[in-house]
């Protein structure tokens, strides 16, 4: 387990709900605001991840993500994406 995973779980436990956990790595931070609270993630990490681990082009990672990442909704703490 990571620094930040580790971080996270303790103090937010309920808010690491994605997989697979060589994502961690690109786990920026927590946001929060009334009624948000998630686990968010660098998307230009996890698209080099996905390149990495999963041996994707960066369309198919990127599509992937579209699709199972930002587009799905795995409860009140589902993930969020920063894009710079």
């Amino acid at each position: 387990m990571n620094a930040i995973r580790e971080r996270i779980s303790e103090e937010y436990p309920d808010l690491l709900v994605m997989d697979p956990d060589y994502l961690d790595a690109a786990i920026v931070g927590v946001v929060t605001r009334i009624g948000l609270e998630a686990v968010c993630y660098d998307m230009d990490k996890v698209i080099r991840l996905l390149v990495e681990h999963d041996g994707m082009t960066e369309d198919d990672a990127m599509e992937y993500i579209d699709f199972n990442m930002r587009g799905a909704w795995v409860g009140e703490h589902t993930p969020v994406f920063l894009e710079c």
